[in-house]
């Protein structure tokens, strides 16, 4: 059975959406609608994934998705809002949700997407991924080569890279980090971009090169 735990302080869409998924004969779901009493609830169950509002008093979507991905490194968080989601996007990766539906979207939408996040498939609507945009990509010159002279790593970029220096498997890496593992996918794959490499032992290999790990990082794939 797929448990679902639905937060949003709005008492008619928490139950309108709790009946869609019970109908499902794999699901089931319960609603909170107040966000400050979900980590006294998740000592009370287990849940396999989070539908969280983004607007709600006393705790906001972005801070009840750091809350519970700090307990629980793995849960899948879908942040379920009728609100353009652009000017958050960012804080909200960087949250470490698995990904976004409108409160406008279908039954089987909905449903659709609570089953891909749990196959760990990444979740956002189309108009809203048409929307953004590559960014911190790394500069390449008329030959297609990196420059490589003006990239950094963020202290969370070196720490995941010195991770993987150890053999650390992604999973192993997130509840190190006490990040979800889609996080440490995320921003990974922002490294290979900075870096221009397509696999760890590459990514690690040059930032080596360009001496920009504070440790000694060796092979690792």
């Amino acid at each position: 059975m797929i448990h679902v735990l639905i937060v949003d302080d709005h008492p008619a869409v928490g139950e309108g959406t709790r009946t869609i998924i019970n109908a499902e004969s794999d699901m089931e779901a319960d609603v909170l609608t107040e966000s400050d009493k979900v980590m006294v609830k998740l000592q009370q169950g287990k849940y396999d994934i989070f539908l969280i509002d983004l607007y709600m008093p006393k705790v906001n979507g972005i801070e009840l998705a750091k809350a519970i991905l700090h307990v629980n490194p793995l849960a899948k968080v879908l942040i379920y809002s009728g609100f353009d989601l652009m000017a958050h996007f960012n804080l909200l990766i960087e949250a470490g949700v698995s990904g976004f539906i409108s409160k406008t979207a279908s039954g089987e939408q909905l449903i659709t997407s609570i089953r891909c996040a749990l196959n760990e498939d990444a979740v956002i609507p189309l108009q809203l991924l048409k929307q953004l945009r590559r960014v911190n990509a790394a500069p390449t010159t008329v030959e297609g080569q990196q420059n490589l002279g003006d990239i950094s790593l963020t202290k969370k970029e070196q720490q995941i890279l010195e991770a993987i220096s150890k053999g650390m498997t992604n999973k192993a890496i997130a509840i190190t980090l006490a990040m979800s593992q889609r996080t440490i996918e995320y921003n990974l794959t922002k490294i290979f971009n900075k870096l221009g490499v397509g696999s760890r032992t590459e990514a690690l290999m040059k930032a080596k090169e360009f001496g920009l790990l504070s440790r000694h990082a060796v092979k690792s794939e």
